[in-house]
């Protein structure tokens, strides 16, 4: 009989991978994380883990210290780390999620290497039906044009998960997802919602100022104050958590159908000049 393996120590550089161990039961496993791990899972801050400053600064030998058995981290990582993880025996799992269909099967393959497939599977449906549930709730005769970005100097639109996020609430995602876009090219498509979650930035998005600064004044999300910062970690975590930003953007798509919740905030009156 060939003896079953799974991880028992386990280095996360990648908050999707932490909140995913939390999802399936799997989080006293971790031994070490990154402090972006904390702001989507909390609970890692309990003094039993090292923590490591990021995914890109972490210090290689501090990961070893922490003597994991299984690395995972979002790729493409450091070549020159993989190299000194792999050639100090651990293994490494790359996760490069695009589309949701890539997030459940990164749920899936998490929860198989650490011996929980059924908690997977669990975690896997409930994301399914979330997205279902409020696509149902959808009745619009009109697709609002949504614009949604998660860097701002340059500008960079939110990612495929996002976009399909947005077509689940019926609106447009109205230019191509996770690509470097311009000031001038938003202002052409004139998007009928703005939608500000920046890597790393919370919700501390400055809103006004970025609108004026881009001169965005008079497009149709502007001039009807339906401009947002949604928590960085909602829409930029490729895990169960995107069922939280989809319950924000459903609000700012729909606020006739859906509730408003936590980590969204609104400007209603945008600014004369960015002073």
């Amino acid at each position: 009989m060939v003896a079953s393996y799974s991880p028992r120590r386990i280095a996360s550089l990648q908050p999707s991978a932490t909140v995913i161990l939390d999802a399936i039961g799997a989080l006293d496993s971790l031994v070490a994380c990154t402090r972006y791990c904390a702001h989507v899972v909390p609970a890692v801050m309990d003094g039993k883990r090292m923590i490591l400053a990021d995914s890109w600064t972490a210090d290689t030998q501090q990961i070893i210290r922490a003597k994991p058995d299984l690395v995972i981290a979002a790729v493409p990582y450091q070549e020159k780390a993989v190299s000194e993880i792999l050639r100090a025996g651990k293994r490494f799992l790359g996760l490069a999620p695009k589309t949701l269909e890539d997030i459940y099967t990164d749920i899936a393959t998490i929860a198989g290497v650490v011996g929980r497939h059924q908690e997977g599977k669990v975690v896997v449906d409930a994301m399914q039906k979330g997205i279902e549930r409020i696509r149902s709730r959808v009745n619009c005769s009109t697709r609002p044009r949504v614009f949604c970005e998660e860097w701002g100097k340059p500008i960079i639109s939110s990612q495929m998960w996002v976009a399909e996020l947005v077509e689940a609430l019926g609106g447009e995602y109205v230019v191509e997802p996770g690509v470097r876009t311009s000031a001038e090219v938003i202002r052409g498509v004139d998007p009928d919602v703005i939608v500000a979650a920046w890597c790393g930035a919370g919700d501390r998005v400055p809103l006004g100022k970025i609108i004026v600064e881009r001169g965005w004044q008079e497009t149709s999300a502007a001039r009807s104050g339906r401009v947002f910062c949604i928590r960085d970690e909602y829409l930029n975590t490729p895990a169960p958590t995107l069922l939280q930003g989809l319950d924000a953007l459903a609000w700012a798509i729909h606020p006739e159908t859906f509730p408003r919740t936590k980590g969204i905030r609104q400007i209603t009156a945008v600014p004369a000049s960015a002073g």
